[in-house]
């Protein structure tokens, strides 16, 4: 079992002297480094003092390892509209002897971005990644002694083990120089936006960790801080982990069967604590170096996967509780989202103080239409499809998708704050929604004309001024309905379709007719995407 330090502000400490960094040191940069705000509404990434939406990609595991294959993908992702590119960065190409670092491709991944005008987010696939072990340097491989295995069915796998104090500093150690040298070469240019700390972390294969050390811990109390913490925030819990603590007493003294019960939920818990712990230590160590923000991803279950078909321990929403309550090294942790019920999963992330990132999830036509979703309905601030190198199409869905988005970008980050935008994905099976918003019930339906109705829409909303709405999307047809009681009806005095150039409207067409349907609605054409503003009127 392995011993941490309890005290975080001593952890930091530590770490900051080994790094050579004084803490203090963070507040002498010119501007601030890329942080998370919390402004009215959202929780907003806020890269050289403003809002900054991430319109970004996930490239393939292996692609950033070579700066040579890198070359021509910048301007081709650059050509497609995005901002950000995530990347991975393996801990095997960075540590490949011990205490010996190289960051030349961490540098060269800098210089390609810079010439290209595109920011990053660094993926950290260290100890683990979706679920295994293959990412470590092989001198941490082969030394099973050092750095323990995960134990199933009565043999170690290739992962490591979560309990292991050795790889936990191997791994901080390494980050926490990774951390030193950005701030060096990046501390001004904040190229660097955000790092994810591991990647779809889990036991895979079987609940939980069965060697010596993790049946010892597992035997033993459950810590007195996890318990508080769900003392504390008991009214706020995820509903199916207080169902499960309510079903087993509402202990806050036991083992991990007597407080969880035992079944392999507890194990999952168990888990849960275990990764928390280890990689809150790493990204502490981190951010000790250099403090911008820090995140970890899921790799999602069905609601009846057994623990272990899925990494088990991973922040799945009915552990995430669990995490938050071991440490506060991560700022916030994100889905990597394929499943068909896209808005229901944003809705389990987006809680409770947690901002939405979608650092993983599907391209082409569902993630142009996604994207609208988790930017506007849940004031995502990123969104970034998988295997953004094989999607390298400028005039593809995804690339006007985030076109139009990147013409209105600061715009939509003061709505969001505000709290007045509304984003949606309509089909045959989920074909209207409605909102409030300035007044009226905005009603959203599948767009339909002369007998001919749209298979599908999507987009935003956002209220503009009185009486005045601004909408993005397709395939969607918009009506309005007053809530106040005076008796008067509200007619469309005019639509103008248009652009933003420089943050300022620009208008194009005034779509009257058969484009407005004869200004029966305000309709959005599913043939192609268009930005249009709507002006009301009232009358008797």
């Amino acid at each position: 079992m392995k011993i941490r330090l309890s005290a975080l502000p001593i952890l930091m400490l530590f770490a900051g002297l080994e790094a050579g960094v004084p803490l203090a040191q963070e507040t002498s940069l010119a501007v601030a480094p890329p942080h998370l705000e919390t402004r009215g509404a959202a929780t907003q990434l806020i890269v050289d003092g403003k809002p900054f939406l991430m319109l970004s990609g996930e490239l393939h595991n292996s692609s950033s390892s070579s700066l040579e294959y890198m070359k021509p993908i910048w301007p081709k992702l650059a050509a497609m509209g995005l901002n950000t590119v995530v990347t991975p960065l393996s801990w095997e190409l960075v540590e490949p002897k011990e205490g010996s670092f190289d960051f030349k491709r961490v540098d060269g991944l800098l210089a390609q971005a810079r010439q290209t005008h595109e920011r990053i987010v660094f993926l950290w696939l260290a100890s683990w990644k979706n679920g295994m072990s293959s990412y470590p340097p092989a001198w941490v491989k082969q030394d099973t002694h050092r750095f323990p295995r995960v134990a199933e069915h009565g043999s170690e796998v290739e992962i490591l083990s979560p309990l292991g104090a050795a790889t936990e500093e191997a791994d901080a150690r390494a980050f926490a120089a990774l951390m030193q040298h950005l701030k060096a070469v990046d501390g001004q240019e904040h190229t660097v936006l955000m790092m994810q700390v591991e990647n779809e972390v889990g036991v895979l294969g079987d609940s939980r960790d069965h060697s010596a050390a993790a049946n010892a811990a597992f035997a033993s109390a459950v810590p007195e801080e996890l318990t508080r913490y769900l003392k504390a925030h008991r009214d706020s819990l995820y509903p199916d982990l207080r169902a499960l603590w309510d079903a087993n007493g509402d202990k806050t003294a036991g083992t991990w069967t007597e407080v969880f019960g035992d079944s392999t939920r507890a194990d999952e818990i168990f888990m849960a604590w275990q990764y928390a712990q280890f990689i809150h230590a790493v990204a502490v160590r981190g951010k000790a170096a250099y403090n911008i923000p820090m995140y970890v991803n899921t790799w999602l279950a069905g609601d009846d996967t057994p623990p272990g078909e899925y990494p088990s321990g991973g922040p799945e929403p009915r552990v995430v509780d669990v995490w938050k309550a071991a440490g506060s090294g991560l700022d916030f942790y994100a889905p990597d989202l394929y499943a068909s019920n896209f808005a229901d999963w944003c809705k389990r992330y987006h809680r409770d103080g947690n901002p939405l990132y979608m650092p993983e999830t599907r391209g082409g036509a569902a993630g142009a239409a996604n994207v609208f979703y988790a930017l506007g309905e849940e004031a995502g601030f990123g969104f970034s499809p998988f295997g953004i190198d094989s999607e390298m199409d400028e005039k593809g869905d995804l690339a006007v998708s985030y076109g139009a988005i990147a013409k209105l970008a600061p715009l939509l980050a003061e709505h969001q704050s505000a709290g007045d935008v509304h984003g949606f994905v309509l089909s045959k099976g989920h074909d209207t929604v409605d909102f409030t918003m300035s007044g009226y019930t905005v009603q959203v339906t599948l767009d339909e004309i002369f007998g001919g109705h749209a298979e599908s829409g999507y987009g935003l909303i956002m209220a503009a001024g009185p009486d005045e709405f601004l909408g993005v999307g397709k395939g969607f047809r918009v009506s309005f309905i007053p809530r106040s009681a005076t008796g008067q009806q509200v007619g469309i005095a005019a639509v103008d379709e248009g652009t933003f150039e420089d943050g300022k409207w620009v208008p194009g067409r005034r779509l009257n007719g058969d484009e407005n349907d004869q200004g029966k609605g305000w309709r959005f054409d599913s043939r192609q995407l268009r930005t249009e503003k709507v002006k009301l009127y009232r009358f008797e």
